[in-house]
C-alpha cells in the first residue's frame, strides 16, 4: 500500500472499482474495515474476489502481497473477461499504459545512450533532445504512460555517468538531464495518482539539480515540492519551499520562473486564506510574465507556462478563498486561452471549471464541461477519478 500510495480508504475504493470490472455489480463491496482485517492477520486469506482484485491492482500474486493460503482449496480463480464500464475503465486504461510506455520507449533511443567511452556535449544535446519528445509526449497525452520511460532513462544515464568519462560541463549538464527526467517522472505519477512515487521522484530532481548546481533545475522541482507539501496538508511549508526558491536571484531575474513560483505562492497563500497576500503574489506572477519575451519558452518543458495557465492557476487560488465566481470566469478564460496542442492542461481546466461550475449549482454546465473533455486520448487515472467524481453530483441533481 505504501509502495503504491493507497490509504486503507482508496484502496478499498479501487478494489470495487475493478472488482467491479471483472464480475459486475451487486456483491458486498469492499470496505476500508476489511483492509484493517487484512492489515492485521485477522483475516489471511480475503474472498476470491477481492483476491482477483488485488492481484491485478498490485500487479503480483496473492502470496507475494502477504496473504496465507488456507488449503489446497486457497486458489485465486482466473479473471473473466472485464465488463465494460463508461466511468473507470481500468483494465483498457493500464494497458494502454503499458504499450505507449513500450512503443514511446523504442521510438525514443534510450538504449543509444553511451555506457562506455567519452561523453561529449553532443551526446548531451542528442539527450535533451529525447527529453524533450518526452515532454512534448506528456502534454498531448498524460503522464502516466512516461513515468517507466522516463526511470528507465535515468538508470540509463546514471549508468553513463558511472561507466564513461566526461569534463565536468558534460557531468552538470547530464546531472540537470537526470533532474528533468525525475521532475517529469514525478508529474506522471501524479497523474497516476501515486503520491509517494511523486513525492519520491520530486525529492530525487531537487537533489540532482542540487548536485548539478542549477538554480533553474532546483526551482523547478522546489516548485513541484510545494504542490506537494501542499496535497499533504503541509500548507505552511508549501509557502516556505516556494519563498526558499524565490530567493535564489537568477529564478527572480527569469521571467518564466518567477512567474510559476509567484503562481504557485498565490495558492499556498489562498489555501492558509491570508487574501491579500494571495492577491499581491498573483499581481507579482502577472508583472512576471509580462517580462516574457515574445517568441516562447526557452525550454520545452515551460511550454505549459503562458497566459492560459497563469489564469488557471489564478482560478485554483480563487477557489481556495472561497470565491467561486471570479475562480470560475479565470478558468473560463484560462480555456479561451489554451493552445490546443497542449491536451492534458485543458482537460485539467475543464475539470476544474465543471467542479466551479458545481459549487456554483450550475450542474447542466459541469455535465457540458464534462462531455468537452477528449478523454479518450489521455490516460490520467487522477483526472479520470475527479471526473467520475463530479459525474456522480450530477448526476444526483
Amino acid at each position: 500500500m505504501q509502495e503504491f500510495g493507497y490509504t486503507q480508504e482508496s484502496l478499498a475504493e479501487r478494489i470495487n472499482e475493478t472488482a467491479a470490472l471483472f464480475c459486475g455489480g451487486g456483491l458486498q463491496p469492499c470496505t476500508d474495515r476489511n483492509i484493517r482485517r487484512w492489515l492485521s492477520g485477522q483475516v489471511r486469506w480475503p474472498h476470491a474476489r477481492y483476491l482477483v482484485a488485488l492481484e491485478h491492482i498490485f500487479g503480483r500474486p496473492a502470496h507475494e502481497i502477504g496473504f496465507v493460503p488456507r488449503g489446497k482449496s486457497s486458489v485465486v480463480p482466473k479473471p473473466p473477461a472485464p465488463l465494460e464500464s463508461e466511468e473507470d475503465p481500468v483494465l483498457r486504461r493500464r494497458f494502454v499504459t503499458a504499450s505507449t510506455a513500450a512503443t514511446f520507449a523504442t521510438t525514443l533511443g534510450i538504449d543509444e545512450t553511451p555506457q562506455q567511452g567519452r561523453i561529449s556535449m553532443g551526446d548531451v544535446g542528442r539527450v535533451n533532445e529525447r527529453i524533450d519528445r518526452l515532454e512534448a509526449e506528456f502534454f498531448a497525452i498524460g503522464g502516466s504512460p512516461l513515468v517507466e520511460v522516463a526511470v528507465a532513462y535515468i538508470t540509463r544515464l546514471r549508468a553513463a555517468l558511472d561507466g564513461c568519462s566526461y569534463s565536468d560541463r558534460v557531468e552538470k549538464e547530464l546531472l540537470k538531464s537526470i533532474s528533468s527526467l525525475y521532475c517529469k517522472a514525478g508529474w506522471g505519477a501524479w497523474d497516476s495518482d501515486n503520491i509517494v512515487q511523486a513525492s519520491r521522484m520530486h525529492s530525487a530532481s531537487l537533489q540532482s539539480a542540487l548536485v548539478a548546481g542549477d538554480s533553474i533545475a532546483a526551482a523547478r522541482a522546489w516548485s513541484a515540492l510545494s504542490i506537494q507539501a501542499r496535497l499533504e496538508g503541509r500548507h505552511r511549508e508549501a509557502v516556505q519551499i516556494v519563498e526558499t526558491a524565490l530567493s535564489d536571484r537568477r529564478a527572480r531575474q527569469d521571467p518564466y520562473i518567477c512567474t510559476l513560483l509567484h503562481a504557485r505562492l498565490a495558492c499556498g497563500h489562498a489555501r492558509n486564506r491570508d487574501r491579500s497576500k494571495t492577491a499581491r503574489a498573483l499581481l507579482r506572477a502577472e508583472q512576471a510574465y509580462d517580462r516574457v519575451p515574445v517568441g516562447g519558452p526557452p525550454a520545452v518543458w515551460l511550454n505549459f507556462l503562458n497566459a492560459a495557465e497563469v489564469s488557471g492557476l489564478a482560478a485554483h487560488a480563487q477557489r481556495e478563498l472561497g470565491s467561486y465566481d471570479h475562480a470560475e470566469a479565470a478558468a473560463t478564460q484560462a480555456l479561451g486561452l489554451l493552445p490546443p496542442a497542449l491536451r492534458r492542461s485543458r482537460a485539467y481546466i475543464q475539470v476544474q471549471l465543471a467542479e466551479l461550475q458545481v459549487l456554483n449549482s450550475e450542474r447542466e454546465g459541469a455535465a457540458a464541461t464534462l462531455a468537452e473533455i477528449e478523454t479518450p486520448s489521455l490516460v490520467i487515472p487522477r483526472l479520470t477519478g475527479r471526473i467520475t467524481a463530479v459525474r456522480r453530483i450530477v448526476a444526483a441533481a
